[in-house]
């Protein structure tokens, strides 16, 4: 039997952002009732709400303006929402423009300089919807503001819609964003995703307004690209041993492995995957990371490499003893670094990026140059014979002399050069954009020399970092939460901001086993990053932004999206007292919820002792258990710690 379905619906608050003419007003906070990630730049909220009907007339107008197939695609996305909200509504579009429509889609003959490339005016009212843009993108975005205003419906058996009247809030939205690069980052190498898995990723960013997807395809533990004229990348690099525990601590290869762990995406792959971002008005950009981060392809082509032995080498499966991070610099132990002094490395790249630029339509390719270790190149006699000829007096110098002719390849092709801020060292390239992951200094410096920058610092953008108290979450060596990932700012002091192009987060995949955790680590940090590239810096609000997640959490679950609710649960401090008794902090990260613990080995609930400042934990105690609650209700996880953890955390 079809159950009734509930709705989450609120009433209308009158407040909000100002229109005048072309000129776009900021608000403080959005109305209560509208819930928008990113945050518009201006909400004029109305009276009422508008009431879908079972039959819905669209008309779509200005198409004269020759952009038929970019329409084709805010047609797809409009019908792909609607039946996301019911899937029993029907949908017929208008004979004509000027036939009575309940939703109007309108690309303006004469630009409205305010709203610029992307941007939009989406207007509810009692009579209908009306969507104008200057550009197809720009509906989109208004159809994905569109989808956070309809009521989330609650499915409670199964895929089947129950048809109910839908009230949409009355509002008028002017919007558009603040950068025009607004990336999320996906690594395929260290874990294989799947084309349907990587296309959904794609869609789930897109529906916050993302226009960048940075495809991060080649690194030591698997090459994901096929390149017809080198087979051995896929045949050999895209694979390796599986192993499951804690990435970089595996135990070592044996001669039983099987190396049949991994896979890769065809060239029809990348087209399919090119062009269902496209229609989800997204960019691809692809990564090749060299000359570090490269075994997978010196294990295919050992010749890649001056340094012997490199005939037995294999694609990595995250074992240990693979490098060390020294406060000197990276130690490598195998050598996993395309050879700059090699000519057969540039043949090879030449091939390589002429069937990649024929394969990604958009105008960069990400190089990488992060983490090149030069143990081996410190020890070559071809490098050094290299660095005689060429008047390098270092090793940074030997990495820029390869980044520069890299450039020259990639430039032959028709696309520029972007990479980590690594390739800063020694000299850049002379067009190349940088992506400054170490922090924002590399982008500061980079944008003072008139270079592009992205900005995805570590500090703010990381996502694979830990979101929570490391006894809940997979252990990672760094910790990045909600709260501070919401504090990103993309042109920092002293950054040239004619020179920021943007910013991303980037979810790297060591620790990331299966799309499931992929999306939980990417949301809803991913909301945070979203809102710092598209929203005004000064309308941001973090106790506005928390409720508007929340929000979103509704519509994670009707779509079956994992997100982590670590923003609920505490960060657990211990620090020692004179007598040796051990201390316990609790951290919130919200100020609207309550803590309760127990130290007697029992399961607290709203009951046990509420957290206030800091305490003791009683000397004979085994562990210690924290929950969270808001308004008598649990709301976070139970995290159960040891004494013994507990004693390790205070030694740290």
């Amino acid at each position: 039997m079809i159950k009734r379905f509930k709705r989450l619906a609120g009433l209308i608050t009158i407040m909000g952002g100002l229109l005048s003419g072309n000129v776009l007003l900021g608000q403080g906070n959005p109305p209560e009732s509208i819930k928008i990630i990113p945050e518009p730049v201006s909400v004029l909220p109305g009276t009422g709400t508008f009431s879908l009907p079972s039959q819905l007339v669209v008309s779509y107008q200005g198409i004269e303006k020759g952009e038929n197939e970019q329409m084709d695609y805010v047609k797809a996305a409009f019908i792909r929402t609607m039946h996301q909200q019911n899937n029993s509504i029907q949908i017929k579009e208008a004979a004509s423009a000027a036939s009575k429509a309940d939703v109007r889609f309108e690309l303006l003959l004469k630009e409205d300089t305010a709203l610029k490339q992307e941007g939009y005016r989406l207007t509810v009212d009692g009579r209908g919807i009306k969507v104008v843009a200057n550009k197809p993108a720009g509906l989109f975005y208004g159809i994905q503001t569109l989808r956070q205003l309809m009521p989330v419906m609650e499915m409670t058996t199964g895929a089947i819609h129950e048809q109910q009247i839908v009230g949409i809030p009355c509002v008028v939205i002017a919007d558009y964003p603040r950068f025009g690069w607004r990336g999320l980052m996906l690594d395929v190498s260290r874990h294989f995703f799947t084309k349907q898995e990587v296309m959904d990723y794609i869609q789930e960013m897109s529906h916050y307004k993302y226009n960048m997807f940075h495809w991060h395809l080649t690194d030591d533990e698997g090459w994901r690209i096929q390149i017809k004229a080198f087979p051995k990348l896929t045949s050999v690099g895209a694979w390796n041993v599986k192993k499951t525990g804690y990435f970089g601590t595996f135990s070592p290869v044996t001669a039983d492995d099987k190396y049949d762990y991994g896979g890769f995406y065809t060239q029809e792959d990348i087209k399919e995957v090119v062009a269902f971002a496209k229609a989800h008005f997204i960019n691809v950009l692809p990564e090749l990371d060299m000359p570090g981060h490269s075994m997978a392809a010196i294990a295919s082509y050992p010749e890649l490499s001056c340094t012997p032995g490199a005939d037995k080498y294999h694609v990595r499966s995250g074992e240990a003893g693979f490098m060390d991070w020294t406060d000197s610099g990276i130690v490598a132990h195998y050598d996993n670094t395309l050879c700059p002094a090699n000519p057969k490395v540039y043949d090879f790249l030449d091939k390589v990026f002429g069937e990649v630029a024929e394969l990604f339509p958009f105008g960069y390719i990400h190089i990488g140059g992060d983490e090149c270790a030069k143990t081996f190149w410190k020890i070559n006699p071809e490098i050094q014979a290299l660095m005689k000829k060429e008047h390098l007096k270092n090793m940074d110098e030997v990495q820029s002399y390869f980044e520069k002719k890299v450039e020259k390849i990639v430039e032959s092709k028709g696309k520029k050069v972007i990479g980590w801020d690594e390739i800063l060292e020694g000299g850049v390239a002379p067009n190349a954009a940088i992506m400054s992951w170490r922090g924002e200094k590399g982008g500061i410096a980079a944008s003072k020399m008139k270079h592009d920058v992205v900005m995805s610092p570590t500090t703010y953008a990381y996502l694979d970092y830990m979101q929570g108290d490391p006894a809940l979450e997979p252990r990672v060596y760094a910790s990045l939460r909600l709260k501070k990932a919401y504090q990103f700012d993309p042109v920092p002091a002293g950054a040239d901001p004619a020179f920021i192009k943007g910013g991303q987060a980037n979810l790297w995949s060591e620790q990331l086993y299966n799309i499931r955790h992929a999306q939980y680590m990417t949301w809803p940090r991913g909301l945070a990053i979203a809102e710092c590239l598209w929203t005004p810096k000064h309308q941001k609000n973090w106790d506005s932004f928390v409720s508007r997640v929340e929000a979103q959490f509704a519509l994670f679950d009707r779509d079956s999206v994992k997100y982590a609710p670590s923003m609920y649960d505490p960060d657990i401090a211990v620090s020692q007292n004179g007598d040796s008794t051990l201390k316990i902090t609790l951290l919130k990260e919200l100020d609207n919820i309550d803590l309760y613990y127990s130290v007697d080995n029992s399961f607290p609930d709203n009951f046990y002792p509420r957290y206030t400042v800091p305490f003791d934990l009683p000397k004979d105690a085994a562990m210690l258990r924290v929950i969270s609650y808001r308004d008598g209700k649990p709301i976070g996880r139970l995290i159960t710690i040891n004494r013994n953890d507990l004693e390790k955390r205070n030694k740290k």
